[in-house]
């Protein structure tokens, strides 16, 4: 499909806490394995000209040694490439960000769970992105079985925010039992789970239960699905590959709209370090999907 003029107005708008964005955004994980980092601030800008205005990150998104192992080098961090990019930022960008895993002082990967710790990645975030308040904190877990509480965790950052460093909270990788519990203590923007086509449609009526309650709802890995930090895979299938030569699109373009069409209330946060892939990411929020096309995607959805 064509990629030209098209900005991320045509995914339309959702309220995120306390700001209108465009439903189509940004996410910052893979800039950090761009061994060239002038073409990765090079990306940030072009998709501010794009008119994305809603840019997640976290403090762990860093390589090498994080989430993305990147090239032998100095360390990179997505926040320090977000603030030599965009600082002084332009009016109305959002910035989200998230806590909880980080490395210890020996080294090893844990999960922050008290006020402490999770202040500490917070002001880590805050002189990283060159700030003085983060527009949107959310609270990253690792889950398990049975009853796993967020309800001390979230406090925290509730308390963070009555003290100033925070306007907006939200969760990450989480279930419904934790919207509740957090819901309880503080208002909550977003919810931020792994989910696409092919990957965590357990969580379907979560996300029918967010646009309930006027929650956002947030997928990471919409396009690598099952492949996570790997990326994107090359191979979506026959029946995936036919529906998007027929609609003049990539099979990543129809992966994105898939995902915007699951609600009004679903933002896409689709990351790249290049900026041709940058702009056809952008173009698919003004894809419209006929009924049809949708119900043969739920079905292949449901073999995923």
């Amino acid at each position: 499909m064509p990629t030209r003029e098209i900005t991320a107005a045509a995914a339309g708008t959702w309220l995120l806490g306390d700001r209108t964005v465009h439903r189509m955004g940004f996410g910052s994980m893979r800039l950090t394995a761009n061994p060239d980092r002038e073409r990765a601030i090079a990306v940030l800008r072009r998709a501010v000209e794009l008119g994305v205005d809603h840019i997640d990150t976290a403090a762990f998104y860093f390589s090498p040694g994080g989430i993305i192992d990147g090239p032998p080098g100095p360390v990179r961090y997505a926040t320090e490439l977000i603030r030599e990019a965009l600082a002084p930022y332009p009016a109305g960008l959002f910035i989200a960000t998230k806590v909880g895993p980080g490395l210890d002082q020996h080294g090893e990967w844990g999960e922050a769970t008290t006020y402490a710790q999770l202040r500490a990645q917070v002001e880590e975030n805050l002189r990283r992105l060159g700030r003085d308040e983060l527009d949107l904190v959310n609270l990253r877990i690792v889950k398990r079985p049975g009853r796993d509480s967020v309800g001390e965790r979230f406090g925290a950052l509730a308390r963070m925010r009555d003290e100033g460093l925070i306007r907006n909270l939200g969760l990450s990788n989480v279930r419904l039992d934790h919207l509740d519990e957090a819901q309880a203590i503080a208002p909550v923007a977003c919810v931020q789970n792994g989910y696409a086509l092919d990957f965590n449609r357990a969580d379907d009526e979560l996300l029918r239960e967010c646009g309930r309650r006027g929650v956002a709802y947030t997928p990471f890995f919409a396009l690598a699905g099952g492949g996570r930090e790997a990326g994107a895979s090359a191979d979506h299938g026959a029946t995936l590959a036919e529906l998007a030569r027929a609609h003049d699109m990539t099979p990543h373009q129809l992966r994105l709209a898939w995902t915007l069409h699951q609600g009004p209330h679903v933002l896409a946060i689709p990351g790249t370090g290049d900026a041709a892939h940058l702009a056809a990411n952008v173009a698919a929020g003004a894809v419209r999907l006929s009924p049809a096309t949708l119900a043969t995607l739920a079905a292949l959805g449901a073999l995923g």
